[in-house]
């Protein structure tokens, strides 16, 4: 029989070792990354419709042309979706748990949303559609990922 963990116990959200996270940019990922290790988080957006596009990708799935243009994001968003991972899937996460992955929605971008892990907060306290800020994860010294924290 396990002991539950109470609240004061409850450890705060970790994340996944620097070691296992790799990128592997593409044409159409490479400016988002080269923006994140500035710590400026940008989103494509169609320069014929608008329509912001995201994950990056060849066409506008709107309007199919091609051009886009990188909008600067605030940093702001709002929790749609996350779970909490108590159990390592891999050994080599066994000292990271729990981490939560989420899913977060931009403002002003349509619907735009990305997925980031969530810092900085007990599992039991997130909730979905709290606020959240950008917290920028310097992971080695060519690759920056977007984290999240309650605003």
């Amino acid at each position: 029989m396990t002991t539950p963990i109470t609240p004061a116990d409850e450890p705060m959200a970790k994340l996944p070792p620097a070691e296992l996270i790799h990128l592997t940019p593409d044409v159409f990922t490479v400016h988002f990354w080269d923006a994140a290790r500035e710590h400026r988080l940008v989103v494509p957006r169609c320069t014929s419709c608008g329509t912001y596009r995201f994950p990056p990708s060849a066409f506008c799935f709107v309007c199919r042309t091609q051009d886009v243009e990188y909008v600067e994001q605030s940093g702001r968003g709002t929790l749609y979706s996350y779970t909490v991972a108590w159990h390592p899937l891999l050994p080599d996460v066994s000292e990271s748990v729990p981490y939560i992955p989420a899913v977060v929605e931009l403002p002003d971008t349509g619907g735009v949303r990305l997925i980031a892990n969530l810092v900085d907060v007990r599992p039991s306290e997130v909730r979905i559609g709290m606020d959240l800020e950008l917290v920028w994860r310097d992971v080695h010294d060519d690759v920056t990922v977007p984290t999240f924290r309650p605003a």
